[in-house]
């Protein structure tokens, strides 16, 4: 289904371009407002709102937020809220949708709006292929309308104290929170179970989020735990639906290690549902064989943690995610959630005496390499004279060794490669390849 706006989490771009402004903002208002009455949620229902840090994130909000009412609809603040947090809070506040305003792990210079149906779940593709189809040509109304303000915080807080079966009085913890969304909700939880937090990314002023911390630079936290001796260290992303982690030697753990690490886990307890994980096409290949050899299977989808989400309910699994940190534990949360993942992670600590270090043993890596390349036009891979051509001699070299993967990023102009093989140098041999097929094919910046 082809949509102009909408990539594969909600709308992105700079802030201040043609798709990132306060025009285009009260006009995704009015047509989220128009699909609303179009499916029968009845004028006046409340739409919570939440935010990263930010800082063309209130007048976004605002211009979002005018074009909701005009269409006969309730907004309501939720301040500065990591993403999981939006999701609870329109599930247990019984509202008609969720909006969150970020551009995630991207730059400050970025904003998104990406929204949640009632059930705490990302719209589908067909769903926001129609809200695009419902944008007025124009803003309409430019009157500026006060905003409702509600808590999200205190009942997400909340939610978190069932999820360790201990308390961590003695462990130091490093938490980088990027200087987003999370800066008010993932150390408070932390230190709720007694743990000594030593802080990174903890400052935003409205324009340094992500910037050379957060999940996206986990290096910080790397030697931050070496420097005080942490148990380990968790980064989030902007708007706190990822988690990348790194064990006591400051050594980093993606999310294909989380995941791999909690599904083992659970297979051992025999509580993972339909003894299923869900992965998307970008996970390692030593996933599968790692969760086959322990009694489970892996269920791959297309990149996006909402496509996870669908495939999860589809099949009837409660975990699954992403390699870049995305994590939905579904019997907390149905979409990605950076501190539910790591507290189900030290509740494995806890309950097994072992260090991460150990812990992530049970995954052993297929050799892997990827990288991403800026170009100016997303350009249809299959109409490239060169690349399409070194992917099949790839594919045909690699047979079931190996794989090849070739996409361009939905949420951002970049093209991702990335080739698995049997050796190191069969894979940098491929990567080369094709990074040269690529710039022969593509304007890469």
């Amino acid at each position: 289904m082809i949509r102009k706006y909408f990539g594969t989490d909600g709308v992105r771009g700079p802030y201040g371009g043609a798709t990132m402004n306060e025009d285009f903002a009260w006009r995704l208002g009015a047509a989220a407002a128009a699909w609303l009455r179009e499916k029968g949620v009845p004028p006046g229902r409340r739409v919570l709102i939440g935010c990263d840090t930010r800082a063309s994130g209130p007048s976004l909000r605002q211009a979002l937020a005018d074009g909701l009412t005009d269409g006969g609809y309730e907004p309501c603040s939720l301040g500065i809220l990591p993403t999981p947090a939006v999701s609870r809070a329109v599930r247990t506040q019984g509202a008609a949708l969720g909006v969150v305003i970020t551009a995630s792990h991207n730059p400050a210079s970025d904003n998104g709006i990406k929204f949640f149906g009632p059930a705490g779940i990302k719209l589908s593709d067909e769903e926001e292929a129609r809200i695009e189809t419902l944008l007025p040509p124009r803003r309409m109304n430019p009157v500026v309308i006060p905003l409702l303000t509600a808590d999200g915080v205190a009942d997400y807080l909340a939610a978190m104290k069932p999820l360790l079966r201990g308390n961590l009085a003695g462990w130091k913890i490093v938490l980088d929170t990027a200087n987003g969304a999370t800066v008010h909700t993932s150390g408070p939880v932390l230190r709720q179970f007694s743990a000594a937090v030593i802080g990174l990314g903890a400052s935003p002023d409205g324009s340094n989020i992500n910037s050379g911390v957060g999940s996206e630079h986990p290096e910080k936290m790397s030697e931050a735990v070496r420097l005080h001796g942490a148990r380990l260290g968790i980064a989030h992303d902007g708007d706190g639906d990822r988690c990348i982690l790194c064990d006591e030697h400051g050594v980093v753990l993606d999310g294909d290690e989380i995941l791999t690490l909690l599904a083992l886990h659970a297979l051992k307890q025999g509580t993972l549902a339909k003894n299923t994980l869900v992965v998307t096409v970008q996970s390692n290949l030593g996933v599968e064989a790692a969760v086959a050899a322990g009694g489970g299977r892996v269920v791959r989808t297309p990149v996006g943690d909402r496509y996870v989400s669908e495939r999860m309910l589809a099949v009837g699994a409660t975990l699954g995610g992403e390699s870049s940190g995305h994590v939905i534990c579904a019997d907390v949360s149905p979409t990605g959630d950076g501190l539910v993942a790591a507290l189900k992670v030290i509740d494995v600590m806890l309950a097994t005496g072992q260090p991460l270090s150990v812990l992530r043993r049970g995954l052993a890596k297929f050799p892997q390499l990827s990288l991403a390349l800026n170009v100016r036009v997303k350009k249809p891979l299959e109409e490239l004279p060169c690349l399409p051509e070194i992917i099949r001699e790839l594919e045909a070299q690699l047979g079931d060794r190996g794989r090849v993967l070739v996409r361009y990023s939905g949420t951002e102009a970049k093209l991702r490669l990335l080739v698995e093989g049997p050796t190191d140098e069969v894979v940098r041999a491929g990567i080369d390849r094709l990074q040269k097929a690529a710039c022969a094919d593509l304007e890469v910046l």
